[in-house]
């Protein structure tokens, strides 16, 4: 069915950072499958992991204990302010886990008939019914009215607007159960979260006994530079929700929940595919990876060596970008809103160029590469960058 608009592009193979199209032509790729080739492409770790996988056992259901899903669980647990983990397939269904979570929250410690949950203005959690009817942008909203009941909205980073919708709802009667949120805004234009915001955030949540679930489908995994994204913020959530960069490549979500919001009882919720053996061990191998190689540490000083660099093509193009923003290897480059020139031009050109990227909005150039990006990459991603803007803009 016609749901992408492509790229004239058919990609046949890929190696670390690059990929070939069928005729021959190299591209740098900057998008890693949105986010989530965290390793980049044909990872000799991950290729040999799954091979063994295949060779044992893929899929049995979760009728039975499976041994890479609980060793997953205990890394992940290991390694963030979670007790308990349940294993999906994408962030979509992640979120969908968190909303059901949120509402039987409501249910269970609030008492809430019909429970809230509050999420942001250009926020994006996923195009499931639920999960679209969270997300705080009416443009994935049309065609499909009426959303899903129980969501309101507050502007990002404006404690006011958070604070004013919650006193017009209580004023009403108290029903908020939960607050969804990306401690860096990504669909919604790179947006990396305010320390002072997330911390009256979190205080608001306990002095009213609110769920605070994050959503890092996309922040989670090491994309900005530490292994989630609330780590840069200074306070913990109850839940938060991974996918993408969790799988290096492979289809894998998660719903992470500290004791407070483990909930969930048999019959609940549950996923015939989440978990299996062929994804969780996708799930670790990349994991460990990171750990091994030491990967955090390059994609904080990628991640720096990118941010100055296109804060140099900033002051190079006045007339028509704004800023560079963001953390690790997860960076907009915005547009003036002045400007004629939109990302989608500056996506398609610099296809031409040799250059994958991709936007956040239309006045946002999205810039996601594997964690495993080079010193020399990073270089020859800036000048493909450069050499697209002067041809786009002149």
């Amino acid at each position: 069915m016609g749901t992408y608009k492509r790229f004239p592009i058919t990609i046949k193979k890929g190696k670390g950072c690059w990929v070939w199209d069928y005729q021959g032509k190299k591209y740098l790729d900057a998008v890693a499958g949105i986010a989530t080739c965290s390793l980049g492409h044909s990872n000799s770790s991950l290729r040999r992991a799954l091979t063994k996988q295949l060779k044992t056992i893929q899929h049995v259901s979760n009728l039975y204990t499976i041994s890479e899903q609980e060793e997953l669980g205990q890394w992940i647990v290991d390694h963030s302010c979670a007790e308990k983990v349940f294993f999906c397939n994408s962030g979509a269904e992640a979120n969908e886990a968190a909303i059901k979570l949120a509402r039987k929250f409501g249910h269970l410690k609030k008492r809430i008939d019909q429970p809230l949950i509050l999420t942001a203005k250009d926020s994006f959690h996923g195009r499931t019914l639920a999960a679209v009817s969270a997300t705080g942008q009416p443009k994935y909203h049309k065609g499909f009215e009426p959303m899903v009941k129980g969501f309101e909205f507050f502007m990002y980073n404006d404690y006011e607007s958070l604070k004013l919708l919650l006193q017009k709802i209580d004023s009403q009667s108290p029903s908020v159960a939960a607050i969804l949120i990306e401690p860096i805004q990504g669909e919604g234009g790179v947006i990396p979260g305010d320390l002072n915001f997330f911390k009256q955030l979190k205080e608001l949540c306990t002095k009213n006994k609110i769920l605070l679930i994050f959503d890092e489908v996309q922040t989670g995994m090491g994309r900005t530079g530490r292994w989630w994204g609330y780590e840069h913020l200074g306070i913990e959530p109850d839940a938060f929700t991974l996918a993408k960069g969790l799988g290096g490549g492979h289809a894998i979500g998660a719903l992470v929940v500290q004791k407070s919001a483990d909930l969930f009882e048999p019959g609940d919720h549950a996923s015939t595919f989440g978990g299996n053996p062929f994804a969780t061990k996708a799930g670790l191998t990349v994991a460990k990876e990171i750990e091994k190689k030491g990967i955090l540490s390059n994609v904080c000083e990628r991640g720096q060596q990118l941010n100055q660099g296109l804060k140099q093509l900033v002051a190079n193009f006045p007339e028509h970008l704004l800023e560079a923003r963001g953390l690790g290897l997860m960076h907009g480059l915005v547009i003036k809103e002045e400007s004629s020139l939109l990302s989608q031009t500056l996506v398609e050109n610099a296809l031409y160029h040799g250059l994958l990227v991709v936007s956040a909005g239309p006045k946002v150039l999205r810039i996601v590469p594997p964690l495993i990006i080079t010193k020399n990459e990073i270089n020859h991603l800036l000048k493909r960058l450069n050499t697209t803007l002067q041809a786009v803009v002149n």
